[in-house]
């Protein structure tokens, strides 16, 4: 007994020392690391966000500045300092068209374009620094909704990681100094029918543990991998058989372990974080994924959408091999719940509370029991009209969605709509926002706006 409670506190201790000699996380209600903030739940309950505000009317707009270039990279920050990406192209007025459309072609711009990094301070908004990680042509071409600028990036507050698909990866310091740089050669995204419709990268790199995770479903040779975060040493590379997706993956700990979870069409599954070997998959759903894995209530949530189906998953825990469900089934041992009509297709869902709020590209929102898969309502954002890309996130009791159109409707959370009101950005909006110490930071086609209580 005394052998084991000696053993037991050398444990304790040596955790303990772990523990303090690693750099701190980040901290809740501040830092927003990467998309849609910490673990991708994008949820901040620290401090009370506005209702209302008007952008175009200056009111409750803490600052806003210009930002050059095209991208729908959403905002991160770290500390007092937020940061995003973008591309500059040689045409003046590059495409943008956002809406509700079924166009397939490609962006025809040839003209040379600067991938940037940009970091501001949260506080003013003034410019800290700049860096140009790349000049070139575009080795593909984009989708005249996205950019070449569409992936968020990820910071862990020792490193900021900007994923740029075919034009590379690359570390930066927190002041700018770049780290290192990895080049995997040409990552064509587009669609799978038609190949010559790229359409441009989107998946966003994540950072946990010390390493950074890709996922990079393309239209040749596709996988998931894991680098250092210090120096980016690939630490595994595994090959997935899938088509070109645009979803972020997420580390979720599933089965006492740290699992890499990635949507996707042909394979949804599950990797595990120190080997990339894989644990579970499935099949099934819709054909070109995109919201990013998220988990609540001991359960995943995985939805997408596009041709015959839009499932939503509520996955156990457990999950282990193949968990498909099979025709006329919507649980299974690893499957708590299912929904075959209802996923959406550009947004992550949101769980707030113990709600799953699902939201599709025309508006339609639904709000579901995350533990059970019951519905509580359906209820339509905007006039049928307007698309909806941006994610959703949520903070004191409220959600809010943001429109293409550049308008955000804040709904009351719970089990009934209410929707409490609709503010103008004034810009197209296509990236989802971030939250830190009762700011909202939007960034629209043009500018990076912070809007909250001066």
């Amino acid at each position: 007994m005394k052998k084991s409670l000696n053993a037991a506190a050398l444990l304790l201790m040596l955790t303990w020392t772990v523990s303090a000699q690693s750099p701190s996380g980040p901290k809740a209600g501040v830092d927003w690391p990467g998309f849609r903030g910490i673990a991708a739940a994008g949820v901040d309950d620290a401090k009370t966000l506005p209702t209302q505000w008007s952008v175009p009317d200056s009111r409750l707009v803490k600052w806003k500045v210009p930002v050059s270039g095209l991208g729908h990279s959403s905002p991160i920050v770290w500390g007092d300092q937020v940061c995003t990406a973008s591309a500059i192209s040689g045409t003046p007025d590059p495409q943008l068209k956002v809406g509700l459309y079924g166009d397939i072609g490609s962006v025809l711009d040839q003209t040379a374009h600067q991938w940037i990094v940009s970091c501001f301070d949260k506080r003013t908004g003034k410019p800290r620094w700049e860096r140009i990680a790349k000049t070139g042509v575009p080795i593909v071409k984009r989708h005249p909704k996205s950019t070449h600028a569409s992936s968020t990036l990820a910071t862990d507050g020792r490193h900021i990681i900007a994923m740029f698909g075919s034009e590379g990866l690359y570390a930066y310091s927190p002041s700018g100094d770049l780290l290192w740089k990895k080049d995997f050669g040409t990552l064509d995204s587009g669609f799978y029918m038609v190949p010559d419709a790229q359409w441009g990268f989107a998946s966003s790199p994540i950072i946990h543990n010390g390493r950074v995770i890709v996922q990079a479903d393309v239209q040749k040779g596709s996988f998931v991998a894991a680098f250092d975060v210090r120096t980016g040493k690939e630490l595994w590379r595994t090959p997935r058989g899938d088509v070109p997706t645009f979803s972020t993956p997420a580390v979720v700990s599933m089965n006492g372990r740290d699992q890499v979870i990635v949507n996707g069409w042909k394979h949804i599954g599950g990797y595990d974080l120190e080997t990339g070997k894989e644990v579970w998959r499935m099949s099934g759903g819709g054909d070109i994924p995109v919201p990013t894995p998220i988990t609540a209530h001991g359960l995943v949530f995985i939805t997408n959408a596009h041709g015959k189906a839009a499932p939503i998953y509520a996955i156990k825990p457990t999950a282990s091999g193949d968990i498909t469900l099979k025709e006329g089934e919507s649980s299974n041992a690893h499957i708590a719940w299912s929904y075959m009509r209802d996923g959406g297709y550009m947004q992550t869902p949101i769980v707030y509370g113990g709600i799953l709020y699902v939201c599709r590209d025309n508006g339609v929102l639904s709000a579901f029991d995350a533990k059970t898969g019951a519905k509580h309502y359906q209820a339509r954002l905007g006039d049928g009209k307007t698309g909806f890309s941006a994610s959703a996130v949520a903070s004191g009791g409220r959600l809010y969605f943001t429109s293409e159109d550049g308008d955000v409707y804040v709904v009351k959370a719970g089990p009934t709509y209410e929707l409490l009101a609709t503010n103008p950005l004034g810009e197209v909006a296509m990236a989802t926002p971030a939250i830190s110490e009762g700011t909202l930071l939007f960034r629209t086609r043009n500018h990076l706006v912070a809007v909250g209580e001066r």
